[in-house]
């Protein structure tokens, strides 16, 4: 996989077919995404008192993406956290997610994604979002976008970019890893829930089984125990794949726990697993450099 020499550097160009593509997303939709409609009332919301929190767009190959940024209001450089959102787009939860980051004293910037691929925040069916723009995305195209976004991160002057991490969830989990084995200069990363084994594509043709030597920086995997979408044997043949690489990385799996388990505005949001789990992220982060 290309690599970035260091977290500054200017992303490499997009292979010709990936290039080309347009951009049909040029912002952020505002609240949740239809297809979660309606929210539980468990719903997390975090203010945004003591933050710049706002839409920014981030200059990537062939135009720009529209991304969430949140980060104190005051001081810096912050350390940086890239937040990668699950198949539902940077909506409300993703947002909040930078909000809370932020925070603890962090720089979170959360790109869309899917800003070439489609609008999947007006869609209702699930089915529709994956068929119609998930599958689409390219994982070479992400890894150049969110190396795009910490440059951009960096060229603000608030981020301290040799402090980086990533977080993500669903299928940002998944890009968590593929991220650590593609970006050297990454310091530590936390993959929620993110399928290990999808079917392989042309577009996806590596999963995170298949990149454990490469990893860079250690990850903390935090899964559901009864998540139907992602088998504990896959899980476990991760987590030994891990070992016997030596790789300083952990996965922490929660007993009878579903699927989007921290999702708090879904009736999948398990409190306990969700705390514990943010608990384990935040603790991550400072052990290996993300502080």
């Amino acid at each position: 996989m290309d690599r970035a020499d260091d977290a500054g550097v200017k992303p490499p160009a997009l292979q010709p077919q990936l290039s080309r593509r347009a951009f049909v997303v040029g912002s952020l939709a505002a609240g949740f995404a239809l297809a979660v409609m309606p929210v539980s009332a468990d719903t997390i919301t975090t203010d945004s008192n003591g933050l710049v929190a706002d839409e920014v767009k981030i200059p990537v190959e062939g135009g720009e993406i529209p991304a969430y940024r949140a980060m104190p209001a005051s001081g810096g450089p912050f350390p940086t956290v890239l937040v990668v959102h699950e198949i539902f787009g940077v909506h409300e939860h993703i947002k909040d997610i930078c909000r809370r980051l932020a925070k603890l004293g962090y720089f979170a910037v959360a790109p869309l994604l899917y800003s070439r691929e489609g609008d999947v925040v007006s869609m209702s069916d699930v089915q529709q979002i994956i068929a119609k723009v998930v599958a689409k995305v390219p994982d070479q195209q992400v890894a150049a976008d969110l190396d795009a976004t910490v440059a951009w991160a960096k060229s603000t002057g608030k981020a301290d970019t040799t402090k980086l991490g990533i977080t993500g969830f669903c299928w940002g989990g998944r890009q968590v890893w593929l991220y650590a084995a593609h970006n050297p200069s990454l310091k530590a990363g936390v993959a929620w829930y993110g399928p290990l084994q999808p079917a392989a594509a042309a577009i996806r043709p590596k999963n995170p089984i298949d990149l454990v030597d490469q990893i860079n920086a250690p990850i903390l995997g935090l899964y559901g125990g009864a998540d139907v979408g992602i088998p504990l044997a896959q899980i476990e043949q991760m987590r030994a794949a891990l070992k016997a690489a030596g790789k300083p990385s952990e996965i922490v799996i929660y007993p009878d726990t579903p699927h989007g388990f921290n999702a708090d505005y879904r009736p999948s949001y398990k409190p306990e697993a969700a705390k514990d789990g943010w608990k384990r992220m935040q603790a991550w982060f400072k052990e290996h450099g993300v502080a």
